[in-house]
């Protein structure tokens, strides 16, 4: 198996320098810092590959008829990190990939933004349109990311990373409410 390389700053502030894993065509990251499409695209680019498919996930202004003032996400990096690893190997498997990267933001991300980047590059184009959604499935089903809606004059709502319902709140007598 490659060696891993890692990388997280000793600072623990939000502007610290972006956390990743990597082995060969194969890169997952965490990220305060915007993300950037080029980048992303220069990743996973391979004379061997006929395609790349890239998806760009945006905060959009509503949810549920409610207006949207940002998202803000967190995430255990560590596991977060590991788990889009494997995520990553998986796919790039499965589909025959040439390469695979997926960065996630942290922290704020304003309306319009984006929140996370997804390239695969395959030798043809189905399989690379089939990883990328499998991918980002895989991303917003298994990475310990969870997201925090905030909604204009609205309390905000944490949730997992996933579509669908807006998350409840829990309410325990013991713990009161969180």
């Amino acid at each position: 198996m490659a060696d891993l390389e890692a990388t997280a700053s000793k600072d623990t502030t939000p502007s610290s320098q972006p956390m990743f894993r990597t082995e060969p065509s194969i890169h997952v990251e965490l990220t305060y810092s915007h993300l950037d499409v080029l980048a992303t695209m220069a990743r996973v680019k391979s004379p061997k590959a006929g395609a790349i498919v890239l998806f760009v996930g945006t905060t959009r202004d509503s949810f549920q008829d409610l207006e949207v003032k940002h998202l803000a996400y967190e995430s255990y990096a560590p596991l977060a990190l590991n788990t889009l690893l494997s995520i990553a190997r998986s796919i790039k498997t499965t589909h025959a990939l040439t390469g695979i990267a997926i960065i996630h933001r942290l922290g704020t991300v304003p309306i319009g933004e984006e929140s996370i980047l997804i390239a695969v590059a395959a030798p043809h184009r189905q399989a690379a349109w089939r990883a990328g959604e499998e991918a980002l499935e895989e991303t917003k089903k298994r990475a310990e990311i969870w997201k925090l809606e905030e909604f204009v004059g609205a309390e905000g709502v944490w949730r997992a990373n996933r579509d669908g319902c807006m998350g409840e709140k829990v309410e325990d007598a013991s713990l009161g409410e969180r």
